[in-house]
C-alpha cells in the first residue's frame, strides 16, 4: 500500500470538506482542543443552504458562528454532552440542548439514537507507515469514525503524536484537510488562599501508592501542588491536566504502584497549556484510550487505592450532589464524575471525594445586589440535577474541614456536614433540618 498516494488522494480544501453538509445531517465533532477549527469557525457559510443539521459537540473551545448568531438557529442546531461557557451563552437563542450522560456511555448511547452522518476531528502528521494520531482525545471519536457515514479530518502539525486508541490507519479516514493554527489552550488558574486549605484537606486524604483522578480549575490546582510530597502516585484519569505533569517532574507520580496498566498514565482526553501539550507529544507514558473503557466503573475499581477528586455546585445535607446545573439552567454537565466515584468506590482502598466552597456570591433576583450563600443546602435548588448520589460520596471537603460520609445514617450526615459549612451558616442548617425532619 503507497500510504503517501492514499494521503494525497484524500486530501481536500476545507470548501469541500463544507460541500458534504446536507439539510438534516447529524454531524459529530471531536472534544474540545481535538475539534477542527478550521471547519466549524466556517460552518455557517453553508447555512444559506442547509436546514435542521445538528451538530453534537463536547466542550467547544469557540464561540462559533454557526450555534452562536441567532440568525442561524434554522440552519443549525448543537446537542452538546458537555457545556462549555460559549455553550451556556448560545443556550438563551434555543437552539442548543443538553445530552444528559456518563460518559463512559456518551457515544454508545448517542449512537443507539442517531448515527452520524459526518464526523470531523483533527490529528497530527501521518508518520512513514500511514498512521495519524487523534492527539487529544479518543473520549468518542473512535466510535463516531467507525460508524459515520463519511470522516474528516484536519491535520495539524501542531497536534501532538498520542499514543492508544488515538492511532488510526489512513485508510480508516474518508478525507483530510490540511490546516495549521496553534493549539487552543486552558490558563493554568493559579490557586487561592481558600483553594490551598481544601487542597490540604483533600491531600491529606491521599494515601501513598493511590492511582489518582483529578479535574481542572482553582481547588483541582491546589490539590496537584498539595500531593507533590507523595510517593509512587499513579494516574487513571478522564481528563489529562497540567497538574499531572507537575506531579510527574517532582517525583510524586511514578505510575508504578498502578494494579492497572503499571508504569502508565491513563487518560480520554488531554486539554490544558502548552507545556502540557509538550509533555504528551510521542510521550509512550501517557496513553489515551476510549472513554467507553477508562471511565467505565468497573474498569476504574480495577486499581488499587483509587482515588475520585470532583467539586461540586451545591451539595443538600443527606450528600446529594449538584454539579452540573444552577437550578433548572444547565451549567457544565455529569462527565465522568459518577464513573470515577463509583469505580473509586469499587477499588480496595478506594475514595470518592468531593471537594467544594462552604459559600459562593449570587446575584438577589428581586435586588439585583450580590450576596453570600451557603454551598451546603438542607435541600438542593429547585430544578437542580443531582449528578452524584449521596451513595457514592465517601468524603466531603471544604475550608472547614472533612466530613467522612461513609456508612453514616442521614442524621449523622447532617451533624458532619453542618461542621463543614461556613460558620454564618450553620445554625440556619440546623434548624432547618430540624424543621425538614432531616435525621
Amino acid at each position: 500500500m503507497d500510504v503517501r498516494k492514499l494521503y494525497n488522494d484524500r486530501k481536500i480544501t476545507i470548501e469541500k470538506a463544507l460541500s458534504f453538509v446536507k439539510s438534516g445531517d447529524e454531524i459529530v465533532s471531536a472534544l474540545g482542543a481535538a475539534e477542527p477549527k478550521g471547519i466549524v469557525s466556517r460552518l455557517h457559510e453553508v447555512a444559506d443552504r442547509v436546514k435542521d443539521v445538528t451538530v453534537v459537540t463536547c466542550l467547544p473551545m469557540g464561540g462559533y458562528e454557526y450555534f452562536q448568531n441567532p440568525k442561524y438557529k434554522e440552519s443549525f442546531s448543537m446537542d452538546g454532552w458537555f457545556y462549555s461557557p460559549e455553550i451556556r451563552k448560545a443556550h438563551l437563542n434555543g437552539n442548543v440542548s443538553f445530552v444528559p450522560n456518563h460518559l463512559h456511555l456518551a457515544a454508545e448511547k448517542r449512537l443507539h439514537y442517531k448515527m452520524p452522518d459526518l464526523f470531523i476531528g483533527t490529528a497530527s502528521p501521518m508518520d512513514p507507515h500511514g498512521y495519524l494520531s487523534l492527539s487529544l482525545s479518543a473520549t468518542y471519536e473512535r466510535e463516531m469514525i467507525e460508524h459515520c457515514g463519511i470522516s474528516i479530518i484536519e491535520v495539524n502539525k501542531n497536534m501532538p503524536r498520542t499514543f492508544g486508541d488515538t492511532i488510526v490507519h489512513i485508510s480508516e479516514i474518508d478525507y483530510l484537510v490540511e490546516n495549521n493554527y496553534p493549539i487552543p489552550e486552558l490558563p493554568v488558574i493559579e490557586p487561592s488562599e481558600k483553594d490551598r486549605i481544601i487542597g490540604k484537606n483533600v491531600a491529606d486524604l491521599v494515601e501513598d501508592g493511590s492511582t489518582i483522578q483529578l479535574g481542572i480549575g482553582g481547588i483541582p490546582n491546589a490539590v496537584a501542588s498539595e500531593l507533590k510530597t507523595k510517593k509512587d502516585l499513579g494516574i487513571h484519569t478522564e481528563m489529562f491536566t497540567d497538574g499531572m505533569v507537575d506531579l510527574y517532574e517532582s517525583g510524586a507520580i511514578t505510575n508504578r504502584k498502578k494494579t492497572l496498566m503499571p508504569g502508565k498514565m491513563v487518560a480520554t482526553f488531554a486539554l490544558g497549556s502548552k507545556v502540557l501539550y509538550d509533555f504528551i507529544d510521542d510521550n509512550p507514558g501517557v496513553q489515551i484510550i476510549k472513554g467507553r473503557w477508562v471511565n467505565d466503573p468497573n474498569v476504574i475499581g480495577q486499581n488499587h487505592k483509587m482515588v475520585s477528586i470532583n467539586t461540586t455546585i451545591e451539595i443538600d445535607l443527606t450528600g446529594q450532589c449538584c454539579s452540573e446545573s444552577i437550578g433548572h439552567r444547565q451549567f457544565s454537565g455529569t462527565g465522568g464524575q459518577a464513573d470515577t466515584a463509583i469505580g473509586a468506590q469499587i477499588s480496595e482502598g478506594g475514595k470518592s471525594i468531593i471537594a467544594l466552597y462552604s459559600t459562593t456570591r449570587v446575584k438577589d433576583p428581586l435586588t439585583g445586589e450580590r450576596k453570600t450563600i451557603s454551598k451546603i443546602v438542607p435541600s438542593l435548588t429547585k430544578g437542580a440535577a443531582v449528578t452524584l448520589s449521596r451513595n457514592d460520596v465517601d468524603f466531603v471537603v471544604s475550608e472547614y474541614g472533612v466530613a467522612s460520609l461513609r456508612g453514616t445514617p442521614i442524621k449523622e450526615r447532617v451533624k458532619r456536614l453542618i461542621a463543614i459549612a461556613h460558620p454564618d451558616f450553620r445554625a440556619a442548617l440546623q434548624e432547618e433540618a430540624e424543621k425538614l425532619m432531616i435525621w
